[in-house]
Parts: C-alpha cells; sequence; structure tokens
C-alpha cells in the first residue's frame, strides 16, 4: 500500500521553488532517511505531506487521498519547538495537552487518556520524566517527550524533522535506534530528516536526497553516488567512502557539515 505518493509535484515558498516536478512513492512500512544541504526542501516536503503548504503544481497523495491539516494518521517531531517564559508545565502536561486536543495548559483526561500518555510515554523509555518540569530537562530528553507526543493516536506516518539536532553523537544514534526499533514494533511508515547521512545508516530501508529542486529515491549505495549527486546539486560531487562513514564534498567543502539552515519555521509541534 502506498503511504505518500508525490506526482510531478512543484513546491514553491514565496517566489523561490523549492521542489520541482517531483515524483516519488513511499511504501507501507517503509524507514525513509531525508537528506539534503540547507534548503534543499526537507521541511517543505513535509510541510506538504501535513497539508500545510499547498502544491503549485502536481498532485499529493496520503494514503490515497489528498494531505489535511490535522490528519490523525500522521505523527510530527518538528525540529523546533517554542514554549512561552516561564512555562511551568512538564512532560505529562505537554503530551496530555494533545490528548485532551489542546496545545498548552492542564487539561482533565479520562482514564483511557492517562493510559495513552503513559503508553506514549513507556514506548520512548520517558516515563520517568514525566513529572519533570520542562526546565529541567535536557535536549535529549525533550526529544522524547515531542517522540511520546507525536505517538499519541498511534499513527500510521511518523514525520520526524531533524530531531538528531543539538544531540551529541552518543544520544544521536540513540534516538535512531529507539525509533527504528518503534517503527519495527508499530508498523508505521517513517520519514527521517537528518543533516548528515551518517547516524541513518544501518537504520533506513531507502534514502530520498533532495538537492538542486530534484529529489532521488532509492537504497543509499544508489542514490548517494557522485553521479546522482551531481545532477541533483548540478556540480561536480564527491563521495568518500571512510572508517563505514560516507561524506559528500564538493569541491573542499562537505555539504552535510554546513552551519544548519532551517527553511520554514511554521509548523506546530506534536500532531498537525
Amino acid at each position: 500500500m502506498k503511504t505518500l505518493e508525490f506526482q510531478n509535484v512543484t513546491l514553491t515558498l514565496g517566489r523561490r521553488t523549492v521542489l520541482a516536478s517531483v515524483d516519488l512513492v513511499i511504501d507501507a512500512g517503509e524507514f525513509i532517511g531525508v537528506l539534503g544541504a540547507n534548503g534543499a526542501g526537507k521541511t517543505t516536503l513535509m510541510r506538504a505531506a501535513l497539508g500545510l503548504l499547498t502544491p503549485s503544481g502536481g498532485r499529493i497523495r496520503v494514503f490515497g487521498e489528498h494531505p489535511r491539516r490535522g490528519n490523525p494518521l500522521i505523527g510530527y517531531v518538528p525540529q523546533h519547538q517554542s514554549l512561552p517564559a516561564g512555562l511551568r508545565l512538564s512532560g505529562f502536561d505537554i503530551i496530555a495537552g494533545v490528548v485532551a486536543g489542546h496545545r498548552l495548559g492542564l487539561p482533565w483526561l479520562s482514564r483511557a487518556g492517562r493510559e495513552e500518555v503513559s503508553w506514549a510515554l513507556e514506548k520512548v523509555g520517558a516515563a520517568d520524566l514525566a513529572r519533570r518540569p520542562l526546565g529541567a530537562l535536557s535536549g535529549g530528553e525533550r526529544q522524547r517527550l515531542l517522540l511520546a507526543q507525536a505517538l499519541i493516536g498511534r499513527p500510521r506516518l511518523l514525520l520526524l524533522d531533524e530531531p538528531l539536532i543539538s544531540l551529541d553523537p552518543r544520544h544521536q544514534q540513540g534516538m535512531v535506534d529507539l525509533i527504528r526499533d518503534l517503527q519495527k514494533e508499530l508498523g508505521f511508515t517513517a520519514l527521517f530528516s537528518a543533516h548528515e547521512i551518517n547516524p541513518l545508516l544501518g537504520a533506513i530501508d531507502r534514502v530520498l536526497y533532495l538537492g538542486g529542486g530534484k529529489a532521488a529515491l532509492g537504497p543509499v549505495d544508489a542514490v548517494i553516488t557522485p553521479v546522482v549527486l551531481s545532477r541533483l546539486y548540478g556540480t561536480p560531487i564527491e563521495v568518500v567512502h571512510l572508517n563505514n562513514r560516507i561524506f559528500v564534498l564538493a569541491g573542499n567543502a562537505d555539504l552535510e557539515a554546513q552551519p544548519h539552515l532551517h527553511e520554514h519555521h511554521g509548523a506546530s509541534a506534536g500532531h498537525p
């Protein structure tokens, strides 16, 4: 079954064409790594799948239907979550707000709602974080709470927008392993956007590489090659394999190590 399908899709932000005439099909149960240089369209693609951005051309289908805001079949882990300064909420409060249909606040939950929150916290190994204030949590702990929030409702598609940012290498690998284990156990399809491929090696089924307004989807060894990436970027690209790691180079610059820039900050946390 097709989870996500782009047919000749063009996506624009203002006057800039981010992706042009893109075709791709993601099947149910796949774990896809979404890669690309700064501004290549990783976040824009996810926003389109969430129904937050209407294509300027082509057609998108999510589970065979038009994308729509608030689709309960999609869980979303945003790259950024901003909370009002001084807000005194715990991890449980943040997740409970999604169950109750509110973003923030102290909602009343039914027994079933409390069980859903406990289930999500348990799944991500964050049960001990439930009552701790957000201000006392590390970046990695907050990421686990955002992941738990996205699992509420048992989505069939999980979109993760660079969840490894600000994590050290050990916690990056732990996050990748956790999501891979959850994906296998729960059977959802995952699109995992990352700034570089190496933390995802060995976990993903295929890679979706974006560049120059175009997209290439396939096995890592078939997509991350000088021929394919040179075509995407429109400039000679070198791919170096060293100590089980992959480096994508243009001239002397490592394209995947450039300072991070986010295309758009407008998506909200948790479910869309």
